[in-house]
């Protein structure tokens, strides 16, 4: 048993197994032989007899040496069950960092909420290619590095910005509006480490100018998604989705403004969702608990 006299934190544990009988119990029982408290804990099954098991379980313990808890949790009950995990622990926040371009919206709501205290990260800073924004990071404290970007000095950007996450240790980078195709060699070292917000509901009507094409199109709803960016461009596994229902009243500037809206709050959910390790990601789905 794991000497657990030091001070209370919490933890989360994502887990994916293929489903079979005893695996809360066995995981339960590890936890109770820790002195562990379940705080709360959901579960999902693909198929009870041949499918995938999903669960998050947060608990309460008092802990010494998360080593020695991880490798115990290997060998006594992931191992056997054949699980995917990982853990993570509310004594160390996440650090995100924010690449934004020149549309504010998505952005300013991060920052807003950052400030509330709804989104418990730190966000050590924002990189740009447009200075337009920078003050209102700098009032808040954050560092605001703009980059610009042109064709024959993206991949010296990018080198920049990867060199700027590193230094900061960021854990991952939310895209508020980057107007910027980031590259498969970029793509490739954070997987599952940066997330989007597209400005439709894709799969419809990605690319350009979405709003005027939804507005020639008629659509009778418009929509955001959030998703964590991946070489297929727009085509990540989905973490949060919302529609408004429009009209033909509606002019673009209305689909607009009520798609920024939505932008806001599809990318703010994912986020958080991200943030209290509430996703896990299966081939190029996720479920979202």
């Amino acid at each position: 048993m794991l000497n657990t006299q030091s001070n209370n934190i919490t933890a989360c544990l994502l887990i994916c197994c293929p489903d079979r009988p005893g695996i809360v119990a066995g995981v339960s029982q590890f936890l109770y032989l820790l002195g562990a408290n379940i705080l709360d804990a959901s579960q999902h099954s693909t198929d009870p007899r041949e499918g995938l098991f999903f669960t998050r379980m947060e608990f309460q313990l008092a802990l010494t040496d998360k080593v020695m808890l991880e490798e115990s949790f290997q060998q006594q009950v992931a191992a056997p069950l054949q699980m995917e995990w990982k853990i993570d622990y509310s004594d160390r926040r996440k650090r995100m960092a924010i690449m934004v371009s020149a549309y504010d919206h998505c952005l300013m709501e991060l920052l807003w909420r950052w400030k509330s205290g709804e989104l418990p990260v730190d966000i050590p800073l924002v990189i740009s290619n447009h200075p337009k924004l920078e003050k209102e990071c700098t009032v808040l404290g954050i560092p605001f590095h703009y980059l610009p970007v042109a064709a024959s000095s993206k991949e010296l950007q990018e080198r920049a910005a990867i060199r700027l996450l590193e230094e900061h240790a960021i854990d991952f980078t939310v895209l508020a509006r980057y107007m910027q195709i980031l590259s498969p060699q970029f793509v490739r070292l954070y997987p599952q480490r940066i997330i989007n917000i597209h400005h439709s509901f894709l799969p419809a009507f990605a690319g350009a100018r979405p709003y005027l094409n939804a507005y020639t199109r008629g659509v009778k709803l418009i929509g955001a998604t959030a998703h964590y960016v991946t070489n297929e461009l727009d085509e990540g596994p989905i973490i949060e989705q919302d529609v408004a229902r429009v009209s033909h009243k509606h002019t673009v500037d209305d689909l607009v403004m009520l798609g920024r809206d939505i932008e806001r709050q599809v990318l703010t959910r994912a986020v958080k969702a991200h943030i209290d390790n509430r996703v896990i990601l299966h081939g190029n789905k996720t479920i979202v608990f």
